[in-house]
C-alpha cells in the first residue's frame, strides 16, 4: 500500500494580478500516475481577490460539491522575520502567520512586487508571496517564474459556478458531513479553509 502513495505531488498554478485584483488558478497539467489512488486536495481551486474591497470569490470543489465562497480576505496574524531567501530571482523576506488561531503558515514575500497576495487566499503582507508553506497540510508553494510586464488582466475575473456560501457556512456544512469520520474528518476541514 505504501508503494502506491507518492512521496510528493507536483501541481502548477498561475497567479495573475496587480495591486487592485488577482486570480489564482490551476496552471499547466502534470502527468498523473494511474497506479496511484492519491488525489491532491484543493488542486482545482480558483481564487479571485479584490484587494480594494477586501473580498474574495473562491470556487472550491469539495468532493461531489462545488462551493463558491464570497467572503472577506482571510485574517492572518503576521510576524515578520529578518531571514531572507531568493525565489524566482527576487529577494524574499520570511514571515510567520496564524490563520483561524490554529493554522500556522510560513511565507516568503518580496516588496519588489507590491501585490499583497499569494497562493490560494493567503495574503496581507507588504509584497507578493512567492513562497508559502503550510506544515499542517504538508504543502508548499514556490514560484518558479515571474512575468512582470505584458500581463493580460482581462483574465482576472471571478468564477460564477458553485453553491454560493460564506467561508463559515462552508465549514459548518463540511463539519456536519465529516463528523461521522471521527478525528480524521475534523482534520480534513483545514484542507478547505485556506
Amino acid at each position: 500500500f505504501k508503494d502506491r502513495i507518492p512521496e510528493q505531488v507536483v501541481n502548477y498554478y498561475d497567479f495573475i494580478g496587480d495591486t487592485s485584483k488577482s486570480i489564482y488558478k490551476p496552471g499547466k497539467d502534470t502527468p498523473f500516475d494511474p497506479k496511484s489512488w492519491y488525489e491532491s486536495v484543493a488542486d482545482k481551486n480558483i481564487v479571485y481577490t479584490d484587494y480594494q474591497s477586501g473580498k474574495i470569490i473562491a470556487q472550491k470543489p469539495v468532493y461531489e460539491e462545488t462551493f463558491l465562497i464570497e467572503d472577506s480576505l482571510l485574517k492572518i496574524k503576521w510576524k515578520l522575520n529578518p531571514d531572507t531567501r531568493v525565489i524566482a530571482g527576487f529577494e524574499c523576506r520570511k514571515a510567520f502567520g496564524i490563520i483561524d488561531d490554529s493554522i500556522g503558515v510560513i511565507a516568503f514575500y518580496t516588496d519588489e512586487i507590491l501585490i499583497p497576495g499569494g497562493p490560494e487566499s493567503v495574503g496581507g503582507l507588504p509584497g507578493m508571496i512567492l513562497g508559502l508553506s503550510v506544515p499542517r497540510l504538508h504543502a508548499t508553494w514556490i514560484a518558479n517564474s515571474v512575468q512582470a510586464v505584458g500581463v493580460n488582466m482581462n483574465t482576472v475575473v471571478p468564477s460564477t459556478k458553485g453553491k454560493k456560501v460564506t467561508r463559515k457556512t462552508m465549514v459548518d456544512q463540511l463539519e456536519n458531513v465529516l463528523k461521522n469520520w471521527g478525528n480524521y474528518g475534523k482534520k480534513m476541514i483545514v484542507n478547505f479553509l485556506i
